[in-house]
């Protein structure tokens, strides 16, 4: 019997909802692959009466029995991973089996301290609006070939070749450039050690586990983080992420070929947010962006910050649907769309008088972007019992299938309330 191997990955600036999703499918998989990003992500998941914030851990790792795999193209902070693990024990909860692939790179402490300085002294308008968790920083150290991965912290030789190498040189940064006192090898030395100590038991090699897995006829999720119009390549530059939150992220951040790979789907929320710098065509500074920040509980998972918001761009769908090659949308918040008279979604775009329907390749261009609404009729009736698409208000029903008409993918999904449950499956 062959299984399935889905992508499960971001179509806007983020915050879609990709950890609820992850964690309906998951109830299906024998494998779960976090396969980018770090811990500036945040995945909810809400069981029952209890929530979740997951910052690393694969959104399946409340599925006893099955195996959830941080990538290589992870940066892992341990501090952060230990953490989750142990508020997840105390909680009483039996977890998944973590594997964490060797080649996972690792956010050490002066990638945080570097982060923070590097935003403080850039101008206004210039910031990125990094979450300081030293993301950016590791990337760094992985393409420049000095970064310190999973495996070294097992091995104390090795580490301490490594970490002697790449503490000159931060000091040399921290003191010369920014004016700061410099590292303390032997106490980043030490903690690294004794993170090594308790990560060890857990590293494997990610591509020998989703073969073997895929081998067996078992399927596999794969999970970005952050999203498409975040993507390093493909997003908005240069107010992205680090990494390849895009489909082809996931094999280079997995092990997998992409010829095995039999499903993209894409994660769209049901109106438009973003954190952080950067442009947004559709965001809303009135009180109906305050209203959907409110009503959809708007603010980081990982930070905290409110996002902006406002209403569902459907170029940018259009977008992330061709970039990836999208078999279909999971469609998240519809239940916060409800009470509203009229419903706006972004249908083309406004660029120095010329009308535009592709999504631009230049963020200047983005920048000046304003967006053309068609309205649609809103809906009043409480649409978070419903379980079947049949069940929704005729206008909602609609709002869905001008989505799937737009993007030119059906959407297999749809979230009707934040809980695992509060979930309309139509042929995912």
């Amino acid at each position: 019997m062959k299984g399935r191997t889905d992508i499960v990955l971001g179509v806007q600036w983020g915050d879609e909802g990709k950890g609820r999703v992850v964690d309906v499918l998951a109830a299906r998989a024998g494998i779960v692959v976090r396969y980018q990003g770090g811990a500036n992500a945040g995945h909810t998941v809400v069981v029952g009466d209890e929530k979740y914030v997951f910052h690393l851990l694969p959104s399946g790792i409340l599925y006893p029995g099955k195996v959830c795999l941080i990538g290589n193209g992870v940066v892992l902070d341990p501090d952060t991973l230990f953490e989750e693990i142990d508020g997840l024990t105390a909680r009483g909860k039996k977890l998944a089996r973590l594997v964490i692939s060797h080649g996972t790179h690792i956010v050490m402490p002066y990638h945080k301290q570097l982060d923070k300085l590097a935003e403080a002294a850039r101008s206004a308008g210039t910031k990125i609006g990094t979450t300081g968790r030293g993301i950016g920083p590791c990337y760094t150290d992985k393409f420049e070939r000095i970064g310190i991965r999973a495996e070294d912290l097992a091995n104390p030789s090795v580490l301490k070749e490594k970490l002697t190498i790449a503490i000159n040189l931060k000091n040399e940064i921290l003191t010369k450039i920014y004016g700061e006192k410099p590292l303390d090898f032997n106490e980043i030395y030490t903690k690294a050690l004794k993170w090594g100590e308790r990560i060890k038991p857990m590293l494997g090699d990610s591509f020998l586990e989703i073969n073997k897995a895929v081998n067996a006829g078992e399927n596999v999720l794969f999970e970005g983080a952050q999203a498409t119009l975040l993507d390093i390549d493909h997003g908005t530059y240069p107010f992205v992420t680090s990494s390849s939150p895009c489909a082809g992220g996931a094999c280079t951040g997995a092990g997998v070929g992409p010829g095995r790979i039999d499903r993209v789907v894409g994660v769209v929320k049901a109106y438009c947010t973003r954190v952080g710098e950067g442009p947004f065509p559709t965001e809303d500074k009135s009180d109906l962006g305050n209203m959907l920040r409110t009503n959809g509980g708007e603010f980081g998972a990982t930070t905290g910050r409110p996002r902006r918001c406002g209403w569902c761009d459907l170029v940018a769908v259009d977008y992330a649907v061709k970039v990836n090659g999208l078999d279909g949308l999971a469609l998240t918040k519809l239940d916060v769309l409800t009470g509203f008279d009229e419903i706006s979604v972004c249908t083309s775009y406004k660029v120095d008088g010329e009308t535009r329907k592709t999504f631009p390749s230049s963020c200047a261009d983005l920048a000046k972007a304003k967006p053309v609404y068609e309205k649609l009729k809103g809906w009043k009736e409480d649409i978070s019992k419903c379980r079947k698409f049949e069940d929704l208000p005729k206008a909602a029903q609609d709002y869905v299938k001008y989505i799937e008409e737009y993007a030119g993918v059906p959407v297999l999904l749809i979230g009707v309330g934040a809980g695992r449950d509060d979930t309309i499956m139509r042929g995912i």
